[in-house]
């Protein structure tokens, strides 16, 4: 009872309403969901971790002959990232992507459906006690991580040592979207709306934790053009300069990539300072240089397959860079 008042408590912090089981999930359009989601939990608590890697990566290299134009846009992201590297080089990559981009579907099931005991049999961890030393000073705490094919297991790996806040896009489909919810927020985790600007920084005002992820195209709103690898104007979200700006929190950039068969998950240490501050286009520079290092120590297990790369600057035509 005092785990839900708790839980009550905190979620008043933010204006997001959790979405709740109704009646109307059980109809028969949703049945899909409820057998998929189903059969995964099953799968993946029953079947071996290396047995669940090998099929979930044959999956995935099976979807290359399927998605193709994914397949391009993953060549088409390396291309304009890392404009030097080999054909041969680039080609291996994007296979492994997709092997791995098979293996999250797994990843994400693991995520939201494996005990905590042994999801920690997987993972080596690195620096966790960051993760509330601003915390118990009063002050809030960025967790900046990047889109990496297993973020639902980066966040649960946080949740593991000390639960805070992640921002939320609701599903379109409202049995998906009760799942998802309940998977991210089972281990104490709660969700910000991502259009809740002003729950967030209330989160960090009040000296919390809020899980955020600034690597991803959002949109010309709110945005400023800054290099991103070898790309010179790539789309970049103010929305970090915004939240350390206004609540004057630390940031901590995470990662969760994945050697061989465990997870090494690393909390680094608080970059704000590095923050130039009223400088919107000065802070994206920053939080990309800290975002290129995080990609780099699991290059493969990126989401390459996004068009990170779709929004051009005023001037220039609109999708030009992912040209069929």
């Amino acid at each position: 009872m005092t785990t839900t008042k708790n839980a009550q408590k905190e979620e008043s912090l933010v204006s997001f309403i959790p979405p709740t089981f109704s009646i109307r999930l059980l109809h028969p359009k949703y049945w899909l969901i409820w057998i998929g989601f189903s059969f995964a939990a099953i799968f993946v608590n029953i079947l071996p971790y290396r047995v669940l890697f090998w099929i979930g990566r044959g999956i995935g290299y099976l979807s290359m002959f399927v998605a193709k134009k994914r397949v391009k846009v993953a060549q088409r992201n390396l291309e304009l990232c890392f404009p030097d590297i080999s054909n041969t080089r680039r080609d291996y990559v994007v296979k492994e992507n997709f092997k791995n981009t098979g293996f999250a579907i797994f990843e994400t099931a693991i995520a939201w459906f494996w005990p905590d005991w042994r999801l920690k049999r997987h993972v080596g961890y690195h620096h966790v006690n960051r993760l509330t030393v601003f915390e118990e000073q009063g002050r809030g705490t960025l967790i900046c991580g990047v889109h990496a094919l297993n973020l639902e297991l980066t966040a649960r790996c946080c949740a593991l040592f000390s639960p805070g806040y992640g921002v939320y896009r609701p599903h379109n489909n409202p049995a998906y979207n009760f799942i998802q919810h309940w998977g991210r927020t089972r281990s104490g985790n709660i969700m910000v709306d991502r259009k809740d600007v002003k729950g967030m920084l209330k989160v960090l005002r009040k000296g919390k934790k809020l899980f955020y992820l600034p690597d991803h195209d959002y949109g010309a709103k709110n945005a400023v053009f800054v290099p991103f690898f070898a790309v010179p104007n790539a789309c970049t979200t103010t929305g970090t300069s915004i939240l350390v700006d206004a609540s004057k929190c630390a940031v901590l950039p995470v990662s969760c990539f994945r050697t061989g068969f465990r997870y090494d998950f690393r909390i680094e240490q608080d970059i704000s300072e590095g923050f130039p501050r009223r400088d919107p286009e000065g802070a994206a520079i920053h939080m990309n240089k800290t975002v290129e290092k995080l990609i780099l120590r699991g290059g493969d297990q990126w989401m390459w397959l996004h068009k990170r790369f779709k929004t051009m600057p005023d001037g220039q035509e609109k999708g030009i860079r992912y040209k069929d």
